[in-house]
C-alpha cells in the first residue's frame, strides 16, 4: 500500500526540488545562449538569470517570486494508493507553509485567496495507467506570467503543417517579453479543444535540447524554434539571440474536421521534478 501519507511527503519534496532547483538540461541551454550572445544587454539579462539558479539552489529558497499554480501528472500502475488526490493536496499545503512557497491559489470571481494553494478543481491532476509496478508523480509549478500568453487555436485541417507553424511563431511573438524569455514552449496538436492544450503543458515536461523521437515533429521543432529566435525579441523581451530556448511538440489523432493548437509557454524557469514511488 502507497499511503496517503507518503504521497504527501513525496508532493512537499517535488514542489520544494521544484521551485528551488533547475533543471541540468535548461542550466545547460541558458549557458549555451550565453556563448553565442552578443547583444550586451542580452548578456547582462543572462547572466543575472543564471546567477538567480545558482543563488536559489545554494540559499534553498525559489528561484521566483512566483512560484506557480501547481499542475500534477500522474502515471499510476498496478499499486494500490491511499487517498491519492487527498495525498497530493496535503503535499502542496506542506509546501505552502513550510518552504514556503507564495500563495497564489484564489477563487476566479471574489478574489479571496486560499492560503493553501489547493482550491476548486486545483491542483489539476492528470492521471495516465501504465502497465508498471510503481506511482509516478510530476509537479509543474507554472507561473502566470507566462500562463497568460497561451493560446488555442481551433483550426481547418486545410491549414496543415504551415498553419501549425505560423500559429505557433505568432502566439509566442505577440506575447513578447511577457513570460520572462527565453521561453520554452510547449505545443499541443490533435485531440480536442482541452487536451490539445493539456498536451502542450505535457510537453514542457521533456528534457530542453532533446529533439521529439518523430522524425516529423523533430523537424517541426527546429523549424518553429528558429523562426522564434529570428525576431530578435531575446532574453526579457529587450533584444538578443535567443527569444525561446527549446520547442517542444506533442501530438495526438483528432477528428477529421479538426486541427486544434495549443501553445503553452512556459517562462526561462521551466520548472518541474518526478519520483517514482513502489508499493515496498
Amino acid at each position: 500500500m502507497i499511503t496517503e501519507d507518503i504521497i504527501r511527503d513525496a508532493v512537499y519534496e517535488l514542489y520544494k526540488k521544484a521551485v528551488i532547483v533547475l533543471g541540468e538540461d535548461v542550466k545547460k541551454s541558458l549557458e549555451d545562449a550565453l556563448k553565442i550572445e552578443e547583444h550586451e544587454l542580452a548578456r547582462l539579462n543572462i547572466e543575472a538569470i543564471l546567477k538567480n539558479i545558482e543563488l536559489a539552489e545554494k540559499k534553498g529558497i525559489p528561484m521566483c517570486q512566483d512560484t506557480g499554480l501547481p499542475v500534477v501528472f500522474v502515471k499510476l500502475g498496478n499499486v494500490e494508493v491511499e487517498n491519492l488526490r487527498e495525498g497530493i493536496e496535503a503535499g502542496i499545503r506542506k509546501a505552502t507553509k513550510e518552504i514556503p512557497i507564495r500563495p497564489n491559489i484564489v477563487d476566479p470571481l471574489t478574489r479571496e485567496n486560499t492560503n493553501v494553494n489547493v482550491g476548486d478543481y486545483i491542483p489539476p491532476i492528470d492521471i495516465e495507467l501504465i502497465d508498471e509496478d510503481y506511482l509516478e508523480i510530476t509537479i509543474l509549478p507554472k507561473g502566470f506570467g507566462s500562463e497568460n500568453n497561451n493560446a488555442l487555436k481551433m483550426a481547418l485541417p486545410a491549414e496543415g503543417i504551415e498553419g501549425i507553424k505560423e500559429f505557433v511563431v505568432e502566439s509566442v511573438l505577440k506575447a513578447k517579453g511577457k513570460p520572462c524569455p527565453p521561453t520554452v514552449v510547449g505545443v499541443g496538436i490533435g485531440g480536442t479543444s482541452d487536451l490539445c492544450l493539456k498536451l502542450g503543458k505535457k510537453a514542457l515536461l521533456g528534457k530542453v535540447g532533446e529533439r521529439n523521437p518523430d522524425p516529423q515533429l523533430a523537424k517541426l521543432e527546429e523549424e518553429i524554434l528558429e523562426e522564434i529566435n529570428k525576431s530578435g525579441i531575446g532574453p526579457m523581451g529587450l533584444g538578443g539571440k535567443t527569444t525561446a530556448l527549446d520547442v517542444k511538440i506533442l501530438k495526438a489523432h483528432t477528428h477529421t474536421a479538426g486541427l486544434p493548437i495549443g501553445v503553452c509557454i512556459q517562462c526561462w524557469a521551466d520548472r518541474h521534478a518526478t519520483t517514482r514511488i513502489y508499493d515496498n
